[in-house]
This record gives structure tokens, sequence and C-alpha cells, in this order.
């Protein structure tokens, strides 16, 4: 029986929306937002089409709601990276937290804003805007931290703050592409060990 099937009444079945959400997430990270039809996502999640409708709106909405709660962690753990004192530390932080991430064994390799959006159908180009505008939250996160050490003279001479973010950013979703892939998580590490001295200052 489906989680919210009709019960007496006709009044519908309640149902842990954050663990359904969370069925919901893996189901778009493994298959991308084209290739999670309705009937594999209404099967992980455990609830008919009606309850789906009626509770998340259609397929794009539920897509939103499952995009903005899995960015919202990541941007918090991001920002908690990028808060400590130095900024080699916190590009350290921000990359290695990002490669244990990418490839932890409780959710599928790499990462929602990647692999959502990978190949969408021109129908679908709003999807694949929302995971850019989720990549550059971070991106302008990186940026501002940056801006802030070359200010108080704690980043290499000459380095630009927002050139340097962008890198940053570009290993980082690189490394969701690999950690896809099969990458593990000491290749992951090895690639951070050599980006970490473009913001180590001799």
């Amino acid at each position: 029986m489906n989680a919210a099937t009709p019960a007496a009444g006709g009044r519908p079945r309640a149902f842990d929306e954050e663990a359904v959400l969370d069925r919901a997430t893996e189901v778009f990270w493994r298959h991308g937002y084209d290739g999670a039809s309705l009937s594999v996502l209404t099967g992980a999640m455990g609830i008919n089409r009606p309850s789906l409708y009626a509770t998340f709106g259609n397929k794009e909405q539920l897509f939103r709601r499952v995009f903005a709660r899995y960015h919202a962690a990541r941007v918090a753990a991001a920002r908690a990276a990028l808060d400590r004192p130095r900024a080699y530390t916190a590009v350290e932080a921000f990359l290695r937290a990002s490669a244990d991430g990418l490839t932890a064994d409780d959710h599928p390799a790499g990462c929602l804003s990647i692999q959502g959006g990978l190949a969408c159908a021109p129908e679908n180009a709003g999807i694949a805007g929302i995971l850019a505008a989720g990549r550059a939250e971070t991106e302008a996160a990186l940026s501002e931290r940056l801006i802030r050490a070359s200010r108080e003279g704690d980043l290499p001479d000459g380095a630009d703050p927002r050139a340097v973010a962008r890198f940053v950013m570009a290993l980082s979703e690189g490394h969701a592409v690999h950690a896809a892939a099969g990458a593990t998580r000491s290749d992951l590490q090895a690639s951070v060990d050599i980006a970490l001295r473009a913001v180590r200052r001799d």
C-alpha cells in the first residue's frame, strides 16, 4: 500500500514528508531530472500520483523543493568551512569536506547540483538554470571570503580572489563528475593537495 492512499472517509493517510523528500532526492540524484519518471519517483517515495500532486505539485515543483532543501544544507556546510580564520584553511576545509561528501556512502556518488541537470531537454532548461544559480551562490560565498582575505593580505601576492574562487568551484564541480564516474576519496583528496598551492602563502 502506498504511504498516502485514501483512508476511511476519503482523507489521505499521513506520511513523513521529510522522508519522502529524501527518497525523491535520491531518485533525482541517480537519474537526473529528465531520467526521473513519475513512476520511478512515486515508487521510490511510496506515494501515489494524486498524493504527489496534492502535496508537492508537479514534477518540477517537487524538484525545486528537493533542490532547495539539498542546497540549503550544502551552503550551510560551505559557509561553516569558510568561517575558518585563514584563507588557506578555509579553502582546504571547503575542498576536503566537498571531496568527502562526494564519495560518502549514504547517498549516490557525486552531487545533485551536477547530476540533476545532466542532459536536460530544452523544455527543461529551467531546471539547469536552478542548478546553475545554486552553484553560483556557493561561488559568490567563496569569492566574498577570498576578497576579504585579499584585503587582509592573506592571499599570495597578485592572486585574484574572484579567479581563485572560480578555480576552487571548478575543481569541486569537476570532482563531482569524477566521483560519479568512480573516482575514490583518495583520488579527489590528491587533487585537493595540488589545488591548495593556489592559496598557500610561503
